[in-house]
């Protein structure tokens, strides 16, 4: 078997995902140089931040955070595109081992119960064959010791995707097309809201008022990344 591995690694050998660069003994999928010097915003140490800010006036919120800065052509960027256009679910469970790891110590997340992860319509989610946000929730899963509810708070109409649109459009696409199944399963608990990259949070914000109009909870939002400016 280690025989067959080298030739596979002669003819297609891993690189990493972030710079290129191939991997060595003992690296998966990104290099221990890219691993240091991922982006990190360090927010979920800051009640006050970027990301937090987002939601300011539109839900309340206990907490908001993103792990790492997103921008073209950095190294998060590949990474996330990997997830959710090549089917690679192995760097996704890395990214939500990650962002987990952030969490922990933190102390506006010290009594989260549940992890949420953004649900996708179903036919997206068939056309796909996964919902990238659960495959982070479930890597967070791993090191937070937490469930992962995925039939609760569910996508109950297709819409477009995001991509190009303006705030106020997002916002249109998305109000009113989620729906809690079971309310009671989230009654008096703190969820934690889990999705992959944070832009103008219109998504988030229609998960977010559809979940406090169900039942009495407290919700807090934490993504991979944030986009940047």
């Amino acid at each position: 078997m280690n025989a067959l591995q080298g030739l596979i690694g002669l003819f297609f050998p891993d690189v990493c995902l972030a710079c290129g660069s191939l991997l060595t003994r003992g690296e998966s999928s990104v290099c221990l140089s890219c691993n240091f010097l991922m982006p990190k915003t360090a927010y979920e140490t800051i009640p006050d931040n970027p990301v937090a800010r987002i939601f300011w006036g539109r839900v309340p919120l206990h907490a908001a955070s993103a792990c790492y800065f997103f921008a073209k052509k950095g190294r998060i960027q590949p990474l996330i595109h990997s997830l959710k256009y090549r089917s690679n679910k192995g760097i996704g469970l890395y990214l939500g081992q990650q962002l987990g790891t952030s969490l922990i110590e933190a102390p506006l997340y010290q009594d989260v119960q549940l992890i949420v992860p953004v649900p996708l319509h179903p036919k997206k989610k068939h056309i796909r064959g996964y919902n990238q946000a659960e495959v982070i929730a479930n890597g967070m899963a791993k090191v937070m010791k937490l469930p992962v509810v995925t039939d609760n708070l569910i996508r109950s109409v297709a819409t477009e995707t995001q991509t190009k649109k303006s705030r106020d459009e997002r916002w249109q696409n998305v109000k009113n097309i989620f729906t809690v199944t079971n309310p009671s399963q989230f009654t008096n608990s703190h969820v934690l809201l889990v999705d992959d990259v944070i832009t103008t949070g219109s998504t988030i914000e229609a998960c977010v008022t559809t979940l406090l109009e169900a039942t009495h909870l407290k919700v807090s939002v934490a993504t991979v990344a944030c986009a940047t400016v």
